[in-house]
């Protein structure tokens, strides 16, 4: 009875072996546990995007305040998820995994149960920062408990394919909620989730030593955090004190030095957050700014486009979910082809700067919808051109980003990709909800701000601003894409270790 692996029992009373050899005999069914966790962080990125209106009205805040709701979550989530992979090294996966599960639906529930807008945003940006320890736990307990290259692969795969459904399913899953019971559940449905895997978690899950030597970059997190908020909140403050107020130049200049500081801090820190060699590479540099203007650019368009299809057409919550899923189906298309064929046989150069054209090209005619717009006709083809010029940026972009990094550095690789596009999105929707808040105080100046012919047109005027800018974003991408990108298919380095796309 001694002369076995773990039994189906469960305690090992003799520890022959735990070594590389054995891996864990429930493996598979601990990747069941942290692709449910996967999902559910993944899922709220978007979930709560097609619920926006509906909470919008419920709570009664401003079209300037309601970015806050997407951008509170992405900025937490974002500026902390270097942090939060330094202290799963340093407290340990499995517990920095349950805390993280725990913290994540407490504020879920809060969020849920939110009576003003401020309760609301300090829920979303504690999912934010739970988040940013449960998804750095969760990359690096895959990668200690599938040590067989093959089996590794496949359980990336698996998780990598969650990863990127993730976002269809929280569009369709928010619409669902939203429309059948309401727009709290959004956010209630993350307890269920979390508690699935918190039951699996501690059942399977085996504690893992705590790393010693693991030091936390304290100055770097609080100059790179600090830096970001102040970008963000400067941009959204020009829609309330316009672009000469001190209010709003201050913020971005202040942001603009914090994380101008922090760039320097990390050339100096001993144990830096992100090592700066990892963004010098050409092909890496080149992905990382891909990665942050494709956040930036495809935030806005969910955001934007919900408004659009919920309140200028009358399209109820499930019906705007399943008007996104061609887009979806675009990108996935898209990247399968970009990352087996494109790139491995041309390389990224011409590949990621032809996603950035098409999907400026799939912006500039988003700007056409008008209150006469038909779904077939006006909406879903440029929604599919936009979704097959993501794909092909994001999916070259997202792999290139930690090709070839040392093995030391790989899970810092994988977690400041997923900040880029986390930021991006922080960043984008802030600057685009500003810049849409301001073309319709321009329409309505001067009209009759009680027309409700008056508030459509507003509303559409404001809509094709944010999609002209959009564009723009993608045609700066182009030239960087260009000018940075090295010609030929690049030359992989098998020890790398997968990115997952957060």
């Amino acid at each position: 009875m001694s002369h076995t692996t773990t039994d189906a029992s469960g305690t090992p009373a003799v520890s022959i072996s735990p070594s590389a050899e054995a891996p864990p005999p429930r493996r598979w069914w601990i990747l069941v546990v942290i692709g449910i966790a996967q999902l559910m962080v993944v899922l709220d990125a978007t979930i709560v995007n097609i619920a926006l209106p509906s909470a919008q009205q419920d709570l009664g805040f401003s079209d300037g305040d309601r970015q806050w709701v997407v951008t509170a979550y992405a900025l937490a989530f974002g500026s902390l998820l270097l942090l939060g992979g330094r202290i799963a090294d340093l407290f340990g996966r499995k517990m920095t995994f349950l805390v993280g599960l725990v913290g994540f639906a407490g504020m879920s529930a809060l969020g849920g149960a939110a009576t003003s807008f401020e309760m609301l945003i300090v829920a979303r940006a504690g999912q934010g920062l739970f988040g940013a320890l449960l998804a750095p736990a969760a990359l690096s307990l895959l990668t200690v408990t599938f040590t067989d290259a093959k089996e590794r692969a496949k359980a990336f795969g698996v998780y990598g394919a969650i990863a990127g459904a993730g976002g269809a399913v929280g569009l369709l899953l928010g619409g669902v909620l939203t429309e059948y019971l309401t727009w709290r559940w959004t956010l209630y449905v993350n307890l269920a989730f979390a508690a699935a895997a918190f039951v699996g978690g501690v059942l399977l899950l085996q504690r893992t030593s705590r790393d010693k030597t693991a030091k936390i970059d304290v100055p770097g997190a609080l100059l790179v955090g600090s830096g970001l908020f102040c970008l963000v909140y400067g941009f959204s403050n020009a829609e309330s004190h316009d672009w000469s107020s001190v209010r709003t130049w201050g913020f971005l200049v202040a942001g603009g030095i914090l994380l101008a500081a922090f760039t320097w801090w990390q050339t100096r820190a001993r144990n830096p957050l992100l090592p700066l060699r990892i963004l010098l590479d050409r092909n890496r540099g080149a992905s990382f700014v891909s990665v942050l203007l494709i956040g930036a650019g495809m935030f806005g368009v969910f955001l934007f486009l919900t408004y659009y299809l919920q309140q200028s057409l009358g399209y109820t919550p499930v019906k705007t979910g399943l008007a996104f899923l061609p887009m979806v189906a675009g990108l996935m298309v898209a990247s399968t082809v970009a990352t087996t064929v494109l790139v491995p046989r041309f390389g990224p150069k011409p590949v990621v700067p032809l996603g950035m054209g098409i999907a400026a090209a799939g912006m500039v005619w988003l700007t056409g919808l008008d209150l006469d717009s038909t779904y077939t006709a006006h909406i879903m083809p440029p929604l599919v051109i936009a979704g097959l010029g993501f794909g092909l940026i994001m999916a070259p972009a997202m792999s290139l980003a930690t090709d070839g990094v040392r093995a030391e550095d790989s899970g810092v690789a994988s977690a400041a990709v997923n900040t880029m596009q986390q930021v991006g999105g922080s960043l984008g929707t802030a600057l685009l909800n500003t810049l849409f808040s301001s073309a319709v105080t321009d329409y309505i100046d001067g009209r009759n701000p009680k027309d409700p012919t008056v508030i459509a047109q507003a509303s559409l005027e404001g809509y094709s601003t944010a999609y002209w800018w959009s564009a723009a974003f993608f045609a700066v991408g182009l030239v960087i894409s260009v000018l940075l990108y090295r010609r030929g298919a690049p030359v992989h380095n098998p020890d790398a270790a997968p990115v997952v796309h957060m």
